[in-house]
């Protein structure tokens, strides 16, 4: 017994000391084999262990199918501007020109995001990502660049389509924005600030959004998904990734986002689209007035008993209004039989009549009401516009 208690110490000695000199001279072998030893505890067929299989499904909570259907279609837009040099009267002086040279034009360049619509190249985004570019690239998710033409553009929706001559591109699924609810869960797909695409997650806060004062015609969709510069042009999308909107603007007092984004919904980018591709432009009805929403202290300054509608402030001379009898202080009631509450309900349903034909708009004068018949014009472009072009020309 003696003798075998005796072997064990120096067993035991031993292997320690064999211990200590491979823990001071090799101690990556001590750590490697301590790992392996715990590892084999861990995964040993005593100890339960769960382990998700590779090809599991995505969490319930996850929109990574969303993610992965939409962003291929969200592209980059990157725009150039030259910008002209003030006029110098010295730089025509040829011994100016022959010690200082001719100088260079100077650029601007800006960024934003834009959603393809069509495999034929059809890309659709803002009109202030592009309205004063002189040159336009689009960067396509899988990085691929191309020259991108304007197609049109319609500054009073801040929609514009671009053309780019590559095939068989990923296009995005349109929604059905008339089916969103507050509370829906929905996605902004863009370039924010140009550090490459990016995916927030956020709410539709409200819908119908309008008298924001930042388009003509707004008809919103607001959203807490994080909107920043350079989302401008990119996609909302519903938790299916199909398109519900192109975010468009954010309210904000530091330039980044708060949580209040604005997004067009994708009714009135379809018909915008669909304009503008067939005609270079969106041609809307226009009948030469100038309204104005009737508020409590208008209806009781007035004795207005109708507290819907909008008063006329103004009729432009000449134009189809006036022509059809309308007058300063009537009230518009009606536009072909739907009725209107304000003047942005007003304009949106004159701008879809047809220019040439007749529209039959009920006023209502001095308490009783009267149909007239309209000959409804085509809406004047905004002079900005024409200003520009006429500098470009």
């Amino acid at each position: 017994m003696r003798r075998l208690w005796l072997l064990f110490a120096q067993t035991v000695t031993v292997g320690l000391a064999i211990w200590f000199i491979v823990a001071s001279l090799k101690p990556e072998w001590a750590r490697e084999w301590i790992g392996g030893a715990r590892q084999a505890q861990l995964t040993s067929a005593s100890v339960p262990v769960l382990e998700a299989p590779a090809s599991s499904a995505p969490a319930q909570n996850s929109y990574r199918e969303a993610a992965r259907r939409a962003m291929p279609a969200v592209v980059n837009i990157f725009t150039t501007k030259g910008t002209r040099q003030p006029q110098r009267p010295f730089m025509d002086d040829p011994l100016f020109r022959r010690f200082f040279g001719d100088q260079p034009e100077e650029k601007q360049f800006s960024l934003g995001s834009g959603v393809v619509v069509s495999p034929q190249g059809y890309v659709l985004t803002n009109n202030h990502v592009i309205e004063t570019a002189d040159e336009i690239e689009v960067a396509f998710a899988d990085g691929r660049k191309a020259s991108g033409k304007l197609v049109g553009a319609d500054p009073e929706t801040d929609l514009a389509v671009i053309k780019v001559d590559i095939p068989n591109l990923p296009s995005i699924t349109l929604g059905h924005a008339e089916q969103a609810r507050v509370g829906d869960v929905v996605l902004a797909i863009g370039n924010p600030f140009g550090v490459g695409q990016t995916v927030t997650m956020g709410i539709i806060s409200a819908l119908g959004r309008n008298h924001l004062g930042i388009n003509t015609f707004e008809n919103f969709i607001q959203t807490d998904a994080a909107i920043n510069p350079g989302n401008s042009g990119g996609a909302l999308t519903d938790a299916n990734g199909n398109l519900l909107g192109i975010n468009t603007a954010i309210y904000s007092r530091s330039g980044g986002s708060l949580g209040i984004g604005f997004a067009i919904p994708v009714s009135t980018v379809k018909t915008v689209m669909e304009a503008i591709i067939a005609n270079g432009q969106v041609i809307r009805g226009w009948i030469g007035v100038e309204p104005q929403d009737i508020t409590p202290e208008l209806a009781e300054s007035f004795g207005l008993a109708k507290k819907s509608g909008a008063i006329i402030a103004g009729v432009l001379k000449g134009g189809p209004a006036d022509k059809a009898g309308m007058r300063p202080g009537d009230i518009l009631v009606a536009v072909e039989g739907k009725p209107v509450t304000d003047t942005t309900e007003m304009l949106n349903l004159i701008a879809q009549l047809k220019p040439g034909n007749k529209a039959k708009i009920t006023v209502q004068r001095r308490n009783q009401e009267a149909t007239l018949d309209v000959v409804v014009g085509k809406r004047p472009r905004p002079r900005r516009i024409e200003q520009e072009e006429d500098e470009e020309r």
